[in-house]
């Protein structure tokens, strides 16, 4: 069985694009495609099913961002990565409600890249809790708060505990030892938890909870 995680590039900068294939496939991450425009990016989503998308914002035909809102709404699985030259707050804001697992910058060091994909394909957070916080401030301030009897899931009183925890930044390890059980049924109560909720990874599942005040 082939374990690799399997990437999309959406990138149109073809020199950019063949440094992060070199980058990924020396770590031991599969390339699956290469995508120039945005719509394009969204249709090899949906013919590939990457378990995660390294995602340009400045893109032909749709943008990185508008493709990201696409990707999310028809695989909400696949975790997006914006990998951008844009160190902008409104970009990062956007990007993350839009359903981003993490937002890079192009500078960034290669074994950065290789670790965020690894983190997000296992579902961890890239985004610490400040630039987090920060974000649900941001868009408190502009969005209508969302009650939980909108669209609430079946969640057990256990997965909502467990839900306010990944608010709070606190790994699988600490969740464990909080709840007196095995980091194994934590993975798997946490699994239960994307699930239901239709995320792919603790930063939308925090967003989730922050956003309907599901916090401890």
């Amino acid at each position: 069985m082939n374990n690799k995680i399997r990437v999309l590039i959406a990138d149109d900068h073809r020199l950019m694009v063949e440094g992060l294939k070199l980058i990924l496939s020396r770590d031991g991450i599969e390339v699956v495609g290469h995508a120039a425009t945005g719509r394009q990016t969204v249709d090899l989503t949906t013919e590939l099913h990457p378990d995660v998308i390294l995602m340009d914002i400045r893109m032909p035909d749709m943008d990185g961002l508008q493709a990201l809102g696409a990707v999310k709404a028809s695989n909400p699985e696949t975790s997006v990565i914006i990998l951008t030259s844009y160190n902008n707050p409104e970009y990062l804001t956007r990007a993350i409600s839009l359903g981003a697992a993490g937002y890079l910058m192009k500078d960034t060091a290669p074994a950065s890249v290789t670790n965020a994909v690894r983190t997000v394909a296992g579902g961890e957070a890239i985004l610490d809790m400040d630039i987090l916080d920060q974000v649900i401030n941001e868009l408190s301030e502009s969005t209508r708060p969302v009650s939980m009897k909108d669209d609430i899931p079946a969640l057990t009183p256990q997965e909502v505990r467990i839900l306010q925890l990944i608010t709070e930044g606190l790994d699988n390890g600490t969740i464990a030892e909080i709840l007196s059980v095995s980091p194994n049924t934590i993975k798997s109560h946490i699994r239960n938890i994307f699930t239901k909720l239709g995320v792919s990874d603790r930063t939308q599942a925090a967003i989730w909870a922050i956003r309907r005040g599901l916090t401890a």
